[in-house]
Order: structure tokens, then sequence, then C-alpha cells
């Protein structure tokens, strides 16, 4: 006969974290990815899994016409087109990696 003791502690551990400068929120809008990266509190997105759809398509439309995009680009060279293509692939691989993550985000 033997005794097993375990003690398994669940902890908060962070998935991802990133930040993105505010003076991309015009491009965003222009892609529909302002109001799910910026305030997905306002859509009722609370996990990682609720923003692949809307990451997936928005980042569609940001691939598709590079060119526009680019106009959005902020005169003072605070962020660019290929700074928020590279949030939102991000974002989104660490999305289907943890659907589960709680999203928190700090503006």
């Amino acid at each position: 006969m033997s005794l097993d003791v375990t003690l398994t502690a669940v902890r908060p551990t962070k998935v991802f974290t990133w930040n993105i400068t505010h003076n991309l929120n015009v491009m965003a809008m222009a892609a529909d990815l302002y109001m799910p990266i910026w305030r997905p509190e306002e859509l009722d997105i609370t996990l990682a899994e609720e923003l692949i759809k809307p990451l997936t398509e928005g980042l569609k439309r940001l691939e598709s016409t590079p060119g526009y995009f680019r106009t959005f680009n902020p005169a003072n060279g605070w962020g660019t087109y290929e700074n928020l293509v590279e949030f939102v692939q991000r974002y989104l691989k660490a999305c289907k990696e943890d659907p589960d993550a709680i999203i928190e985000v700090s503006r």
C-alpha cells in the first residue's frame, strides 16, 4: 500500500503580450479591426477564440490592398502598415494556440 500526494496549482500565465501604437487606430478602423483589437469588451469578446474570425478577416483585408492601407501610415512616422500586419499576424497566431486565453487590453 502507498499514498500518493500531488499539489497542483493553476495560476494565470500570460501567453501573449504585445504593444501597438494608437497611431495605427485609423488604419485598423479601415480594416474593421479597431473594435476587436482596441475594444473587444464592447463586442462582448472575452476569449481568444472569439477573436480568431475578426482577426482573420481583418488580416485578409489588410493583405489584399496594402497600397490602400499604407495611405493610413501616420505622418509622424510612429507606426506603419507593416507594424499593424505583424501585430495582427502574431495576435491571431496566439489566439489559435491558446483559444481559451482571457483577453485583457489596456488603453
